[in-house]
């Protein structure tokens, strides 16, 4: 059995990621009922906000869903203790070392993956006992590692190294995305562009709009010589920071004047490179279903081709 399927209790091995603010209830309820895996943020910081979105999920689905924990971000353990408390089953951990953070939510029945954007993050995370791996290439959207290393090599890497289960985030959009990462050895995708697009996604349509309306190169990856290294939209304040080379500390403080204003020049716009991909807005249930069916029709051509052993 798929082990990512095994360890979210999924339909489908397709995972919306956290993104802050935006990843809550509305969102999230509407990936899972869809079939996917929806996933609750606390990396905004409002820890009894984000507490009471995941009781919200309770009352909008009965589908399985997880939560995230930003290690760097959490300001006490509060959060992890209402998680372990809270019934919770899966639970992605990023932004800093989970070790201290697997014993905890082991012991109250939690599987546990870590997001990477390297192999020797990925090591560490195994030789700690971590469940899963997202494995995060620089096409994604939002929190980058300043040393790009794109998902398919990032995959393969880390295959060749572990047989771990692995989730892939960053450049996939779709079912075509969806067959490539499962070629390299994943056994679920994660998308968050596509997800801040879609219909149920709480961002002003301006935010949506513009996902649609970027081309592939659409984005650029902000801050490479400090922290946060991050990849956002194209827009008249992104096209500043990047040509200054650093963001200004008050970058993030408008953030939801973006998200929920709609002023696109308020923040940045995080996104992935696959804003070049997404031409429209469509429903979670339409991009998981459609996702699926064209993985299956890519798949089953390429299982065709190696049961001929005929390139086509």
């Amino acid at each position: 059995m798929n082990r990512v399927l095994a360890h979210t209790g999924a339909k489908y091995p397709i995972v919306q990621a956290p993104m802050g603010w935006i990843a809550r209830s509305q969102l999230a309820s509407a990936v899972c009922k869809a079939g996917g895996l929806g996933i609750i943020e606390t990396s905004s910081g409002e820890t009894e906000a984000c507490k009471a979105e995941i009781l919200k999920m309770r009352e909008l689905t009965d589908a399985p869903f997880g939560v995230n924990l930003p290690i760097r971000f959490l300001k006490d353990d509060a959060m992890l203790r209402f998680v372990c408390d809270a019934g919770v089953k899966f639970v992605t951990t990023s932004a800093g070392s989970p070790a201290k953070f697997i014993a905890p939510l082991h012991d109250a029945g939690i599987t546990v993956y870590h997001a990477v954007p390297t192999v020797d993050a990925a090591m560490k995370c195994v030789d700690a006992g971590i469940d899963g791996l997202v494995v995060e290439g620089t096409e994604g959207g939002g929190f980058k590692n300043p040393e790009e290393v794109g998902t398919l090599v990032l995959l393969q890497a880390i295959r060749a190294r572990s047989d771990i289960p692995m989730i892939a985030a960053g450049g996939i959009c779709d079912g075509k995305g969806m067959a490539a990462a499962f070629a390299l050895g994943a056994e679920a995708v994660q998308m968050g562009t596509r997800f801040v697009s879609c219909a149920e996604s709480p961002v002003h349509i301006n935010y949506k709009q513009a996902i649609v309306d970027a081309k592939e190169t659409g984005t650029y990856v902000l801050n490479k010589k400090s922290t946060p290294c991050i990849r956002a939209l194209k827009t008249e304040r992104t096209a500043a920071i990047h040509e200054e080379g650093l963001m200004p500390p008050d970058t993030f403080a408008r953030i939801l004047d973006l998200y929920f204003g709609g002023d696109m020049e308020a923040a940045v716009g995080l996104a992935g490179e696959t804003a070049g991909l997404i031409t429209e807005i469509k429903s979670a249930k339409d991009i998981i279903e459609e996702t699926v069916a064209e993985f299956f029709a890519i798949t089953s051509r390429m299982g065709a081709l190696g049961a001929a052993r005929n390139f086509g």
